[in-house]
């Protein structure tokens, strides 16, 4: 890793990278416990969304598992570009088949996209490692 890596950061980016992580890793743990769970508000959007509940399950499955890749050391890079690709979708779903606002989309996948750069040398790390 450089020396720009998030372990030899000033201590404020480390201690920022890890509390936006744990935000994220709250809300989209919370949002996709919900889909699984099954909550009414979550059947009435995915109704409307028109491809049935096993995209539901599947979305809160993506979430959840998102949830947690921001918390494993070594896998948050993963994890924020994993949910920010999710955001895109759901930025496309408001303004497309919901025809609501996709502002609460945005926001998180800015958020989502800031993890990334703040932990861009790990994620160019780990695509090293799989490289080869």
């Amino acid at each position: 890793m450089s020396a720009t890596s998030i372990q030899s950061a000033r201590p404020s980016r480390r201690i920022g990278a890890w509390t936006l992580q744990g935000i994220l890793a709250a809300a989209f743990l919370a949002a996709g416990v919900a889909k699984l769970a099954g909550a009414p508000f979550m059947v009435d959007i995915f109704e409307q969304i028109g491809l049935g509940q096993w995209f539901r399950v599947v979305t809160g499955v993506v979430e959840v598992t998102g949830a947690v890749a921001l918390l494993v050391p070594g896998l948050a890079s993963i994890g924020a570009l994993w949910l920010g690709g999710t955001m895109v979708g759901a930025v496309a779903t408001h303004l497309f088949v919901l025809h609501t606002s996709p502002a609460p989309a945005i926001v998180l996948g800015l958020l989502n996209a800031t993890v990334v750069y703040l932990r861009r040398d790990e994620l160019v790390a780990l695509l090293q490692r799989v490289k080869g």
